[in-house]
């Protein structure tokens, strides 16, 4: 299943049934788990793990030094969990030390083609990166995020569980979890119900939210005092909670 055109280092490590395309590239430091399948022209480096059952197509450059000026060569990583799907031309890069030393892909997320992953993300289960959606360095993107075709995402943001962004949006600061966004830069346009409702949310659950994004954006209080107000109401809702996590956590402030 080794296509013979490939180059594969003698230190990789491949699990079994991994399938691998001409003129492939394996670096010495990768490990490729079980039934993972690598495309033509695609080139794995740096110290990169990939889980098992992964799809990865061609042309892309997964385990690269980070586009970083700091970077120096040190030993950092790049983790890629089980059930991804890897479209054309997609590059994720290795972590710094300036992090945590690595940059994280979960498991069973869709990414679609020309889609970078810079250096340290975070990126959690289940989200759907549109074609040519671009991650800064240091961003952290929840569970079950969505993030429209031309999403730019600056460096250290964050966008939380079960949001969507539009098409070209430009996320400068945090996007609570929950929450639909577009444009240039990114502003809130209610609470991602279509989705909610497709994993399950139930009309109760999505009122609640509905009242919580209200309190947040529509109710004209501060953002303490809405945090404060939502707080009083969590122990009656608790899927608020994910939210006032994501308040307690966000560097950047969040979009209003």
């Amino acid at each position: 299943m080794i296509h013979p055109s490939a180059i594969i280092d003698p230190g990789a490590q491949l699990g079994l049934n991994v399938s691998i395309g001409p003129f492939s590239i394996v670096g010495e430091h990768v490990e490729i788990g079980d039934n993972t399948s690598i495309g033509p022209h695609v080139v794995l480096s740096g110290h990169t793990r990939i889980g098992r059952d992964n799809r990865i197509y061609q042309f892309s450059s997964i385990g690269g030094v980070p586009q970083d000026k700091k970077y120096s060569g040190e030993p950092t990583r790049l983790e890629i969990g089980d059930r991804n799907t890897i479209r054309e031309f997609c590059t994720f890069n290795l972590g710094t030390a300036q992090d945590a030393g690595v940059t994280r892909l979960g498991n069973d997320n869709w990414i679609m083609a020309y889609v970078h992953i810079a250096h340290d993300c975070q990126v959690g289960n289940h989200t759907i990166f549109a074609n040519n959606a671009q991650l800064a360095g240091h961003v952290h993107i929840d569970d079950w995020a969505i993030l429209g075709g031309f999403t730019g995402v600056h460096q250290f943001c964050r966008v939380g569980a079960h949001t969507m962004t539009a098409a070209a949006t430009v996320v400068v600061q945090d996007v609570p979890p929950y929450v639909m966004a577009a444009g240039n830069t990114a502003t809130p346009f209610g609470i991602n119900a279509e989705g909610l409702k497709r994993r399950g949310f139930s009309p109760d659950a999505l009122l609640t939210l509905k009242r919580a994004y209200r309190t947040l954006y529509k109710s004209g209080l501060m953002l303490e005092e809405a945090r404060a107000k939502l707080q009083e109401e969590v122990k009656a809702h608790p899927e608020i909670q994910p939210i006032l996590d994501f308040l307690a956590v966000s560097k950047r402030g969040i979009i209003r």
